[in-house]
């Protein structure tokens, strides 16, 4: 059984065991030990949130040798790039090849670690922190709890375990990995337990006005322009989903270019696109390669897209999903259209 975030027991989590596992990995480490902890590709705020609050965690408890990284390009997106604990943060070719213990965080697989999954062979101990439901465990150690709202209600679990002492810094990242997850707290996962969590965290002084602003109300012009013309692209498919309705639209490399504008202004693309009243299903569709696709899926109750992501080689939750596409637009599209009748709920799920 495992504890969610300032709840009771749930099932489908981590067991006694394996949090008691976790932390014996934890406090046994020797004082010259060299941590690296790794988060997804393309991280958002849960991933690069539960990863530095955790980081600042185990400073706390005196770990010296300490690196936090994720795969692909190193930057940091713009709306995260103030978050306490950001300097520990290395290029990937610059991260600790033979860790004595590697922490990774936010990823249902390990493919969404890129070129830094071979740290889970390299390393002393391999410890997976995550709450993907399609999460099927990799690495030595896993702490995944379907239930939770974000990784960082696993993230804080095991430092209270660790009898860590949370402060503010610590706090904020946790805090923005769990608002950022639940929508501003507007998504199904919000529950009595994540405002008690919230209210856990806020009381360590941070203001979730300015990390709000931060997070959710700041953007580039040229952004602004871009989510207008992708917007201005949508097509709305009624009959899609059983006729629960679906709603999509996609967008190139050359369209960031042309605004000149960084790839990860358009993970905030799929809100605007997920208010759609006539559609169940949303779906935006990223060029990241020459005939390859980043695809993000939501659904407002009716089809469970983690189910569809699945069966396209992704993962994710029932109402959030994502899956890699490759070939033609109209054909990974097509893809997602064939999928979704297969996979609508029943009606008293």
């Amino acid at each position: 059984m495992s504890t969610a975030a300032g709840g009771a027991a749930v099932g489908g989590g981590p067991t006694d065991a394996e949090w008691a596992a976790a932390v014996a990995a934890v406090r046994g480490l020797p004082a010259d030990a060299r941590v690296l902890l790794i988060c997804h590709v393309n991280p958002d705020g849960d991933a690069l949130g539960s990863m530095l609050g955790f980081a600042l965690g185990l400073s706390r408890l005196g770990v010296r040798h300490l690196q936090a990284t994720f795969p692909g390009p190193p930057g940091v997106p713009e709306p995260f790039r103030w978050l306490p604990g950001v300097e520990l943060l290395v290029p990937p070719d610059d991260a600790y090849p033979e860790p004595d213990l590697v922490v990774c965080f936010d990823a249902a697989s390990e493919s969404r670690l890129g070129d830094l999954a071979d740290r889970l062979a390299t390393a002393g101990t391999s410890l997976v922190l995550d709450h993907h439901a399609s999460n099927a465990g990799f690495g030595g150690i896993n702490l995944v709890d379907p239930h939770a709202a974000a990784t960082s209600v696993v993230a804080l679990g095991l430092l209270d375990r660790l009898g860590v002492t949370l402060d503010a810094a610590m706090a904020t990242g946790l805090y923005v990995a769990l608002t950022t997850d639940t929508g501003s707290f507007r998504f199904e996962a919000t529950t009595p337990a994540v405002h008690e969590m919230a209210a856990r965290l806020l009381a360590t002084g941070i203001r979730p006005g300015d990390i709000s602003r931060r997070v959710f109300d700041t953007r580039p012009f040229g952004a602004v322009r871009l989510f207008g013309e992708v917007l201005g692209r949508a097509t709305l498919e009624p009959a899609a989903a059983a006729g629960h309705g679906l709603v999509w639209t996609y967008a190139t490399r050359a369209d960031l270019t042309r605004h000149d504008q960084p790839a990860y202004v358009l993970e905030a693309l799929i809100d605007s696109v997920r208010c759609t009243a006539e559609a169940d299903v949303s779906c935006v569709v990223k060029q990241s390669g020459e005939a390859e696709w980043a695809v993000s899926l939501r659904s407002k109750g009716a089809v469970d897209v983690s189910r569809v992501a699945v069966g396209l080689g992704g993962g994710g939750h029932r109402f959030a999903a994502g899956f890699t596409g490759r070939g033609p637009l109209d054909e990974v599209v097509a893809s997602i259209r064939d999928a979704l009748p297969l996979n609508v709920l029943p009606s008293n799920s």
